[in-house]
């Protein structure tokens, strides 16, 4: 028996791999190919409607994450077949993304810029990296100049302009074009000059016009971390001051009872609503204060994130539902953003907790998917919270089974204890791409 098995629910065993390959056939069963390349659908159920955005190359649920995911599949069981599938989806990202209006990194351009840059490298096709260059130039050209500096929007959220800044530090770095970091370091002194970073009032949908969100997809959390990177990036001392500030808002509104932390979902109207996943949870802040020990090495940074992980190790989860922790399985409010950071948490720190919780999630979500038709595993999940009765499954990253498929992978490639073995994470990500602890990786014949 794999020393990776689990036992899901309806009788059957399942590895993290064969799920993850088990979704990989859904998704390509919602393929469509045009005389651009591939995409596929969001949702490909007869009349089915996607929960996320009907943007059909982005990276939450789009092409662009479902080229990442084939990507890592083949990386995972040496099939070139799965390079196919990303290799037609990035063909189309090359050829369409001018018209991407969006610039944004989970629902734009920069989402683009990652999936064929990433694309570019494993297929070894100089024609993606050169659309990645010209996508990302694109970018670049549009920074606006406003009162306060410079940026493309009024949001400094990861959303937003906080997204484009990592997507641009990113790409910097991997395609070897200073100006990238340049542009970035610049429009983030903008973020850095606010009294409280990504402290924004009333510009949520379906919430109170003078609610403050500290979570990290949208709120202050995600905007303290890309200035804890800009500082690792840079070492310019404004920048690790304005991610304090950032954190100390976010530690001073949430709960702490024991050795747990739990943060609102947006303050000062829902102080008891506590979202468990990435985008507005437990799951995404302690990416922030993770971020932050790394770069500036406190320990006190360190004992918050383990303050979040216990929270979320001890609400119940996955097993019970709670008010922020509900029917729900994706990378962005789900099981799968838990599984994200407790793989990386133990590739961090190499503790066995972390990983046999890892395990406990892999094996809740191999167990929720579901294949009623033959065609694949998928998950039905009540995406937003507020509609409950609103039940769909999706093929992208960030809220469908290319991201649960990648998350699987993540644990399977822990598990394996591989040091060879790398993975594709985001640019919001701040954990090791070799997901097996650095003691593991240096034991000798490892």
């Amino acid at each position: 028996m794999s020393s990776d098995r689990i036992r899901p629910g309806g009788g059957r065993a399942e590895t993290p791999l064969s799920a993850a390959i088990a979704a990989a056939r859904w998704i390509r069963s919602a393929a469509v190919d045009d005389e651009h390349g591939r995409y596929w659908k969001a949702n490909p159920d007869p009349g089915g409607r996607s929960a996320g955005t009907p943007e059909p190359s982005s990276l939450y649920a789009g092409a662009a994450g479902i080229v990442l995911f084939f990507l890592e599949l083949a990386e995972a069981t040496g099939h070139e077949a799965y390079l196919d599938d990303a290799r037609a989806g990035a063909r189309r990202l090359a050829a369409t993304w001018r018209r991407q209006t969006d610039l944004s990194l989970y629902h734009g351009l920069t989402g683009t810029v990652v999936a064929l840059t990433r694309a570019g490298w494993a297929l070894g096709d100089a024609g993606l990296e050169d659309a990645a260059v010209a996508a990302a130039d694109h970018i670049v050209r549009r920074v606006r100049v406003f009162d306060d500096g410079v940026g493309w929007s009024k949001d400094p959220a990861q959303r937003g302009d906080g997204g484009i800044i990592l997507g641009l530090l990113q790409a910097g770095a991997v395609l070897g074009v200073p100006a990238y970091e340049e542009v970035a370091v610049e429009a983030g002194k903008r973020v850095a000059a606010a009294v409280v970073p990504g402290h924004r009032f009333g510009d949520c949908p379906d919430l109170p016009e003078d609610a403050v969100t500290p979570g990290f997809l949208s709120g202050t959390a995600g905007t303290a971390f890309l200035l804890a990177r800009l500082y690792g990036v840079t070492g310019d001392e404004r920048f690790l001051s304005a991610a304090r500030r950032g954190a100390g808002f976010v530690r001073a509104v949430s709960t702490v009872r024991g050795r747990c932390a739990v943060v609102p979902h947006h303050v000062p109207q829902a102080r008891e609503l506590h979202y468990l996943g990435l985008c507005s949870g437990s799951a995404g802040v302690a990416r922030l204060f993770h971020e932050l020990y790394q770069v500036a090495g406190d320990p006190g940074d360190l004992e918050w994130v383990e303050l979040l992980a216990h929270g979320i190790m001890t609400s119940g989860a996955p097993w019970v539902k709670t008010e922020g922790f509900w029917d729900v399985a994706c990378q962005c409010c789900g099981a799968a953003g838990l599984l994200e950071l407790f793989v990386g948490l133990w590739a961090a720190t190499g503790r066995q907790a972390h990983l046999a919780f890892a395990r406990t999630l892999g094996e809740h979500l191999a167990g929720k998917g579901t294949d009623p038709d033959g065609r694949g595993l998928r998950w039905y999940q009540a995406y937003r919270r507020i509609r409950p009765t609103e039940i769909s499954a999706d093929t992208g990253y960030m809220v469908g089974a290319a991201g649960i498929g990648a998350a699987l992978l993540h644990l399977h490639a822990a598990v394996a204890g591989d040091p060879a073995r790398s993975v594709l994470l985001l640019p919001d990500n701040p954990f090791p791409v070799i997901p097996v602890p650095a003691v593991m990786a240096r034991r000798p014949g490892a």
